[in-house]
């Protein structure tokens, strides 16, 4: 009996998946457990595997092809059965289409060299329907630039001769660049004219480029529009002394094999400072506001595509030694695309530091169910003021971007002054 292989569900929000790559073809014999397609969903790329032993009789979706959950991607069997009704059957979404979609597109691009080729952009027709005439008779009306002759009308002539202007030097503002009497009562003596005038270079148009958009990026662009949107954002700013908190990391650098960054310690304070106050660690449900029971936060990494946010689960039970090694090994794995959705579920508060970048200061976008994010900035050298005198200082600005419907000001304003007072005297953290 033929089984269908349908696009399977691979992460909690993937609407459709691309077929990243084939690893069987029609014709070859597959077993259960066989992995048999890399597909590209919104958070990573996931492998497919077989359930059922058979022969691939047919594979309807090609490299490349978005398939909706559900989908049909191939068909497996006995050699020689028939799977006609199955294929009649195949949904609009498959890879059964992609021939037809191809057939579209050069379809398409061929209207589209017609209508190119075919509209006026003066006369706003089309040549060969009606235009044609009207063209003659304009060129028989004025002259042209092809024989030498200047197009104006006569009064725009008789008005130029009167004055004594040179039509030559008349720049015309009429259908197809004519001269008419408007021209010459607003003309001026060439001298007067390019003395306010600037000669402005000419340059090749350079061919635009268009990028296919990625599942991931797709689900950025919704996940952060429908965030952005929905929730109704308040942005808070502080500035933090890290004098202490650079000190503590040469320290500990010295001591560990795992070096420790300023992020990790960024991530170290965040998750003190939320346990400390539940209402930062909060998501919005509809019907209630849920205090997470556990902090989980999650660590912003730029890749190609756009971003990605891996979880440190329980952070706040974590020394920095563990933080560190967490957060690389999973930057890693978001970079080369092999992070799984279990890695990327569950956050309770993110984190999104472009301070390497030297970005100084920023507003984020809140991760949804995330009630908050914070961006941080790079550590700046200022001068500052200490014990009534200007000294070389060492800061860093950070901003809490909050969902007012879970978090007030003065909630958000407590968080981040204690996450101030744990950047600035380090030691903190251990209590």
């Amino acid at each position: 009996m033929a089984i269908k292989i349908e696009m399977p569900k691979l992460s909690d929000t993937m609407e459709e998946g691309v077929i990243a790559k084939w690893n069987i073809k029609e014709g070859d014999d597959v077993s259960s457990g066989d992995i048999i397609a890399e597909v590209e969903t919104d958070k990573a790329t996931m492998e497919v595997e077989a359930f059922d032993d058979g022969k691939v009789l047919k594979i309807l979706a090609e490299e490349g092809d978005a398939i909706p959950l559900g989908g049909l991607l191939a068909v497996i069997g006995e050699e020689g059965e028939d799977i006609s009704d199955i294929l009649k059957g195949a949904d609009a979404g498959s890879g059964e289409t992609s021939d037809k979609k191809k057939e579209e597109s050069e379809d398409k691009k061929d209207e589209v060299k017609e209508s190119k080729r075919d509209f006026d952009p003066i006369l706003g027709d089309l040549n060969g329907k009606g235009s044609g005439k009207k063209k003659e008779e304009k060129s028989t009306e004025s002259s042209s630039d092809d024989d030498g002759r200047i197009k104006a009308s006569p009064l725009a002539k008789k008005m130029a001769e009167d004055k004594g202007i040179d039509l030559a030097s008349v720049d015309g503002s009429g259908p197809e660049g004519r001269i008419i009497k408007r021209d010459i009562e607003d003309y001026k003596p060439q001298k007067e004219k390019s003395e306010s005038t600037v000669s402005v270079p000419v340059y090749d148009s350079e061919e635009s480029e268009d990028t296919k958009i990625s599942q991931m990026r797709k689900a950025i662009a919704r996940r952060l529009s429908e965030s952005k949107f929905t929730s109704p954002h308040f942005y808070e700013t502080i500035d933090i002394d890290m004098e202490a908190a650079i000190a503590a990391r040469k320290g500990l650098n010295e001591m560990s094999e795992v070096k420790i960054s300023f992020n990790d310690i960024v991530v170290k304070a965040c998750s003190v400072a939320l346990r400390r106050h539940p209402a930062i660690n909060s998501s919005w449900m509809d019907d209630v506001i849920r205090k997470h029971g556990d902090v989980n936060v999650a660590v912003a990494v730029a890749i190609d595509e756009g971003l990605m946010t891996p979880v440190i689960k329980h952070s706040d039970k974590k020394n920095l030694r563990q933080i560190s090694a967490e957060t690389r090994e999973l930057a890693g794995l978001a970079r080369d695309r092999k992070l799984q959705p279990e890695q990327m579920e569950g956050s309770t508060f993110t984190i999104s530091n472009l301070g390497m970048f030297g970005i100084e200061e920023f507003t984020a976008i809140i991760n949804p169910p995330n009630a908050c994010i914070l961006a941080v900035g790079a550590i700046r050298d200022v001068p500052v003021v200490k014990n009534g005198e200007v000294v070389p200082g060492k800061r860093m600005k950070v901003t809490l971007s909050s969902d007012h419907r879970v978090v007030d000001g003065a909630k958000a304003a407590e968080f981040l002054n204690t996450l101030q007072k744990l950047l600035e005297n380090p030691l903190a953290m251990l209590l």
